[in-house]
């Protein structure tokens, strides 16, 4: 079946359906929410107190930057847990029916494997970008409410924060055509791993003016650029008297060009069509 067909699309999302229904079956989207909100209630809690003691001892100038920092470190916080849940939710997703067979029922004619896998891969997408639409909104708003801060290109930063989501899902998606979920899982958040530690090294290199660091940080985030996405949203988002003269730890010295962001997408894009490959050509 061609997937421009009508039945394909059809397919596809009622694929997509039944994953987001059997998600919230499971309760995982109810916990994403309950969480969520927890996180954003302590935030609101810890910023409220944090900004009305700087506005006794500081300047409306110098409360500002600290309203900055705590949203920003907010975000740096609600972008690892985007991470941890966009693995978690697709590491399981083909690896467990496969493993228990269920795979066998749901890939039937006229319903074909890369309908079931798109599907899947959009009911997992749909799930993060709920998840995510909670986390960094709720941060957002508090910190706008509370602290009277919104950060800068919001829109591009958090296009960012999701599209890093959406890789590092794709990767577990992929993984679980021919992986177990443990094998899965500990392969991805390694591949996360190195893309965090790359980053760093890339940035201690640039301040350190150590070429060595740099391009081996380059090379880690060019293998996986998902830090790479944190490092220029949090650039986008920073006041820029901040960002210029590196004022806090997420002020980025070596700052991904605009051509990562394509390099990530096209890196989305064939690791989407290899799983769906993968699962095409696996004996079921």
């Amino acid at each position: 079946m061609s997937a421009t067909e009508p039945g394909f699309v059809s397919g596809v999302l009622a694929v997509a359906q039944l994953t987001f229904v059997e998600a919230r079956r499971k309760r995982v989207v109810g916990a994403a929410l309950l969480f969520g909100a927890a996180f954003v209630l302590f935030f609101g809690i810890g910023l409220y107190f944090i900004v009305v003691d700087a506005r006794t001892h500081m300047t409306a100038t110098q409360t500002g930057f600290v309203a900055a920092f705590i949203v920003t470190a907010a975000l740096y916080a609600a972008n690892f847990l985007i991470v941890m849940t966009s693995v978690l939710v697709a590491v399981d997703s083909l690896a467990g029916e496969i493993a228990s067979g269920m795979i066998e029922a749901i890939c039937t004619k006229p319903l074909s494997r890369a309908a079931v896998g798109l599907g899947k891969w959009l009911g997992c997408w749909a799930l993060l970008w709920v998840y995510a639409a909670v986390l960094c909104g709720g941060v957002l708003l508090v910190g706008r409410l509370v602290g009277g801060y919104m950060p800068r290109n919001v829109g591009q930063g958090m296009a960012l924060l999701l599209l890093e989501g959406t890789l590092l899902m794709t990767l577990a998606f992929a993984g679980g055509t021919r992986l177990s979920a443990l094998a899965n899982g500990i392969t991805v958040f390694g591949l996360f791993g190195l893309a965090f530690i790359g980053g760093w090294m890339e940035q201690i290199g640039a301040r350190a003016d150590n070429d060595t660091d740099r391009y081996v940080g380059i090379a880690a985030s060019l293998l996986v650029p998902s830090e790479s996405l944190w490092q220029l949203a949090a650039h986008l988002m920073q006041p820029p008297i901040v960002r210029d003269i590196n004022l806090t730890p997420f002020s980025a010295v070596s700052v991904p060009s605009p051509a990562m962001v394509v390099w990530a997408l096209a890196y989305g894009v064939v690791a989407l069509g290899i799983g769906i490959r993968l699962l095409q050509t696996r004996d079921l």
